[in-house]
C-alpha cells in the first residue's frame, strides 16, 4: 500500500516506521526494514517505510542532488518484497523542509502515522536544516510515547554500504560489487526501440532499450539478463552501453541488448535489463568484421557464465 499525502498515510496506523530515501534498496536499507518488521510483529503494528520525493537535496541544495539508481515506485516495491506493508512517499517541499524536529516528530510521525515505534542508523539527521539527530528523535519521541530503536550500519568489505557506494560501483562499470551490495542485479528498464539497423545487416540483431533510468553503468559490455516486462519471458543475453565507435560513433548514448536465447514470438516492446558482470570496455575495431568476431568472444563467456552459474545452483539449491 502507497500513500503520497499525511492524509493516506493515516491509514497505516498504529505502525512501527523506518526512514530513508531507500534509494536502491541495498543491504543497509534491507537491515533497517528487517528490523523494522520484527518491532512491528513483536508489538502487533503495521510496518512502514517512510520516504521523501523528490530527493531531499533537490531542494535544499540541488547542486548536490544525486542520480538516482530506483524510482519511488522501484523502492515501493523492493521494499513490499522484504515485508514493509506501508510506504509513505511523501512530497519534499521547501515547507516541509522548514519543520522543525519537533514538529516533524509530532505532525508526521505521531498524528499522521501513529508511530509507536521508530527505527533509523545512528547518522540519521532531520528537521531544518538538519538539525535533529538520533539523540533528539529519541528525547523527542519519548515525551512523545514513541519509542526509538537504532539499527546498526552493514559493512561489506571494509566499507560501509550506502546508496552512494552502489552508484559509484555501477557508473564505474563494477556491477558485480554492485550486485551484491543491493543482493541482487542493478537493473534499468525502458522500450525497445528501432536502432539503426547496421547490427542486424553486420554483426547480430539486438533490442535496443531506450530509458529514463538515471544510473547507468560505464560504456562497456555486460553479461547481462533480459526481461519482457509485459508476458515476463526471460533471456540470458550480452549487453552494450556505448557510441558504437567502430561505425564512426553517434551523438547518443546506445543500449544494445543481444539475447543468447532464441527470440519465440513477438519482439518485446519494453524490457528490463540486469547487470551481471562486466566482460570489457568498449572499444573501436578496424573493420566490422574484426567486430563481429570480438562479439562472437563475448557471447561464448557470457554462456560459459550462464552454465557455471547454473550449475552452481544446482549444487547449492
Amino acid at each position: 500500500m502507497i500513500a503520497r499525502n499525511l492524509q493516506e498515510a493515516a491509514a497505516f496506523g498504529p505502525s512501527a516506521v523506518t526512514i530513508g530515501n531507500f534509494d536502491g534498496v541495498h543491504l543497509g536499507h534491507r537491515a533497517l526494514v528487517k528490523a523494522t518488521v520484527n518491532a512491528a510483529r513483536e508489538r502487533g503494528l503495521r510496518p512502514v517505510a517512510l520516504m521523501f520525493h523528490p530527493h531531499p537535496a533537490c531542494v535544499v541544495a540541488p547542486e548536490r542532488a544525486p542520480l538516482l539508481l530506483t524510482s519511488p515506485e522501484e523502492r515501493s516495491t523492493l521494499l513490499a518484497e522484504q515485508g514493509i506493508e506501508g510506504v509513505l512517499i511523501l512530497p519534499f517541499t521547501t515547507e516541509l523542509s522548514r519543520l522543525t524536529p519537533e514538529e516533524f516528530v509530532t505532525q508526521v510521525l505521531r498524528d499522521s502515522l501513529q508511530a509507536r515505534v521508530v527505527l533509523v542508523g545512528r547518522r540519521f539527521r532531520f528537521g531544518h536544516k538538519q538539525a535533529g539527530d538520533a539523540a533528539a528523535l529519541e528525547e523527542i519521541g519519548s515525551r512523545l510515547g514513541i519509542a526509538t530503536q537504532f539499527v546498526e550500519e552493514v559493512a561489506w568489505r571494509g566499507r560501509t554500504v550506502s546508496s552512494g557506494v552502489v552508484r559509484r560501483s555501477v557508473m564505474a562499470g563494477d556491477v558485480s560489487t554492485a550486485c551484491r551490495l543491493l543482493a541482487r542485479p542493478h537493473a534499468i528498464a525502458g522500450d525497445v526501440v528501432h536502432g539503426h539497423g547496421v547490427g542486424a545487416k553486420k554483426t547480430v540483431p539486438t533490442l535496443n532499450l531506450r530509458t529514463e533510468a538515471e544510473v547507468l553503468p560505464a560504456r562497456g559490455v555486460y553479461i547481462t539478463r533480459t526481461t519482457d516486462l509485459s508476458d515476463g519471458r526471460r533471456w540470458n543475453s550480452i549487453t552494450n552501453i556505448g557510441f558504437r565507435p567502430t561505425f564512426g560513433g553517434d551523438e547518443q548514448l546506445s543500449i544494445e541488448t543481444f539475447l543468447l536465447d532464441p527470440l519465440e514470438g513477438a519482439t518485446p516492446s519494453s524490457i528490463r535489463v540486469e547487470f551481471l558482470r562486466h566482460v570489457r570496455d568498449e572499444r573501436k575495431f578496424e573493420t566490422v568484421e574484426v567486430l563481429k568476431a570480438q562479439i562472437l568472444v563475448d557471447v561464448r563467456q557470457a554462456k560459459t557464465y550462464f552454465r557455471r552459474l547454473a550449475a552452481y545452483t544446482e549444487r547449492t539449491s
